[in-house]
């Protein structure tokens, strides 16, 4: 694989309409900070095209399904309970 298409999920982040995130956030031990992080940038962005619950939804699903089986148990354990805490965030219900 070059190098150019392995850093594809990078450019998509900077240069699309993604939202403008806090550097380093999806590396936090902490869901809640995480949500938090996410919901301020969602509700604040210019960048976004949908709401901001499902920016931030999508953003953060974008970073786990990028991270693949690369992702290491422990982090992917903190980034799906991240999920709980935004849907808590923005009062939504998780679905089923």
């Amino acid at each position: 694989m070059t190098p150019a298409r392995q850093k594809w999920s990078a450019e998509v982040t900077e240069h699309s309409n993604a939202m403008d995130l806090e550097d380093h956030i999806f590396e936090a031990d902490d869901a809640k900070k995480i949500a938090a992080s996410l919901k301020r940038s969602a509700v604040h962005s210019h960048r976004r095209k949908a709401e901001p619950f499902q920016s931030a939804m999508s953003m953060l699903n974008f970073y786990i399904n990028r991270a693949g089986k690369n992702l290491p148990a422990a982090r992917r354990q903190v980034l799906e309970r991240a999920k709980d805490e935004l849907r808590v965030a923005f009062d939504r219900e998780k679905e089923d």
